[in-house]
């Protein structure tokens, strides 16, 4: 008796106590915390990954290793340390870095200050100066998985926004800008294929605008989501960095006319910031829920255990295990916990997330059927046993279609087309996606963003860029060359 009222307490503290639509925030960091993703670090702005949730992270990074393996791209370490010097070389950069940088209070050998890695861009240019000769070293693709650190928050969003955070940086060097801006745009086009076919997570893909884009770029390309709490969660950038780097670090090529040349570069990032983004868009009062292509544990088979029918239940279950994962080679856990009753499995494992779950007990056993149990709509199905390889691909397909067309609507839904600031500061007030003519420029942008409290461009779609003739601006009214999208963000 006391282990029963053991286990009722411990189901009614494992459980999200609050509602998704009632307070967001609340809900996420529970989502989080319960699900064990993540906690929160004893270094105030950080977090600590969990297993589960690196898990996740090490799926992202298998996936994606293998794109740039096939666009060329090889990976390599540079150091966590730059220079104060190599930000100071290009100066638009250091500008728009100066307030996120961290540094070490205590100079180097030489007597310069050390920066905490905000981005890589300087220390990984000044080993392209060296290792850059002639247009025979050109393309040169690296990219690097690391932690980088910006101490711009004291309000920790775990995945969202948080001090630390790990993520992959791409860096390119590039004979001709037509090269250079051919792949800046491959690569955007790979992060929305991970966010939209591997995460489910639909984004809108298009160029930053002049104030938003990356600091000391030409131009910036972004995926953004959109979140039910109507904010946008930028979550990959590509960048057309231009020549501005190349001639800060004196990167240069003797070229096929036998010239000195100057070469054109890129780069381009995802961070575990996608992981949150996934969560926010997907997840229920339930707790978490996970596409099944990125899921670690596709499916988690419960035994329904009862008196002495335990041993062939168990047998039953280790045969449907390993059936499954000779098939599909995926992850499937047996929960066969006798502590436990079959019902506080089913809320801890709908807790964390798993997108299938099979409950096999000794009626089932006798019927030659097992009960599947979808994450996503909480639909339940006798199965027979002979249909079980067809219908686990069928369902699993099923839920990771689901959660994005679900997802999709619910971003169509919330794109309002505005024409007069009246009709801005009301969308904006709903938090909604907001479409609009815009001037592009960056002090007109600042007022919008201070009039409307916080209402900030997220882009120009790559397909629909231009404003139609004869526009004017939402809030200037001078002439408006682009259409933008703009809502609050995380």
């Amino acid at each position: 008796m006391a282990s029963q009222d053991k286990n009722k307490s411990e189901e009614k503290s494992i459980g999200i106590t609050i509602k998704k639509e009632e307070d967001i925030a609340e809900w996420y960091s529970q989502v989080v915390l319960k699900s064990e993703l993540a906690d929160y670090a004893p270094v105030k702005g950080c977090m600590i990954i969990r297993p589960y949730g690196y898990a996740i992270w090490q799926n992202i990074m298998d996936y994606f290793n293998g794109v740039m393996k096939k666009l060329g791209v090889q990976n390599a370490y540079f150091p966590l340390f730059i220079p104060e010097s190599f930000f100071k070389k290009e100066a638009k950069h250091a500008e728009g870095f100066t307030p996120e940088v961290a540094w070490i209070s205590t100079p180097d050998e030489s007597g310069e200050r050390l920066a905490v890695r905000p981005t890589s861009e300087t220390i990984m240019y000044d080993s392209y100066s060296k290792w850059i000769r002639s247009y025979r070293d050109l393309p040169l693709r690296l990219n690097q998985w690391c932690n980088v650190v910006r101490w711009e928050t004291n309000a920790v969003k775990m995945f969202l926004r948080s001090r630390e955070f790990l993520w992959q940086e791409g860096h390119c060097v590039y004979e001709t800008e037509e090269q250079c801006e051919i792949e800046t745009k491959l690569v955007l086009k790979e992060y929305r294929r991970l966010a939209e076919d591997i995460l489910a997570m639909p984004v809108l893909a298009g160029r930053k605008t002049e104030k938003e884009k990356f600091a000391g770029a030409k131009s910036t390309y972004t995926i953004e989501a959109f979140m039910p709490d109507g904010k946008a969660v930028q979550s990959g950038t590509s960048h057309n960095l231009g020549q501005g780097f190349a001639e800060a670090f004196g990167i240069s090529y003797l070229g096929r006319d036998e010239k000195k040349h100057t070469p054109w570069q890129n780069s381009w990032g995802i961070s575990t910031r996608m992981i949150g983004g996934m969560v926010l868009l997907h997840s229920d009062d339930k707790g978490l829920v996970l596409p099944p292509v990125i899921a670690p544990i596709k499916a988690v088979i419960v035994p329904i255990l009862i008196g002495d029918t335990k041993e062939k239940v168990l047998d039953k279950c280790q045969q449907i295990r390993t059936k499954l994962y000779k098939e599909f080679n995926f992850d499937i856990k047996i929960d066969d916990r006798e502590d436990y009753s079959p019902g506080w499995k089913f809320n801890e494992w709908e807790l964390k997330g798993v997108p299938l779950r099979i409950e096999v007990g000794p009626k089932d056993i006798d019927k030659k059927q097992v009960v599947m149990v979808r994450r996503d709509t909480g639909d339940k199905e006798f199965v027979p046993e002979d249909k079980l390889l067809a219908k686990t691909k069928e369902l699993l397909e099923l839920i990771q279609e689901n959660l994005f067309k679900r997802a999709k609507k619910r971003i169509d839904d919330s794109i309002v087309e505005v024409k007069t600031w009246d009709e801005f500061m009301d969308a904006a007030k709903q938090r909604k996606l907001i479409k609009t003519t815009f001037c592009g420029c960056p002090d007109c942008e600042e007022k919008i963003k201070s009039e409307s409290g916080g209402v900030s461009s997220r882009c120009m779609l790559l397909d629909e860029e231009k404003a139609p003739a004869g526009s004017v601006c939402i809030k200037c009214k001078k002439p408006a060359d682009y259409l933008v999208y703009f809502s609050k963000s995380y």
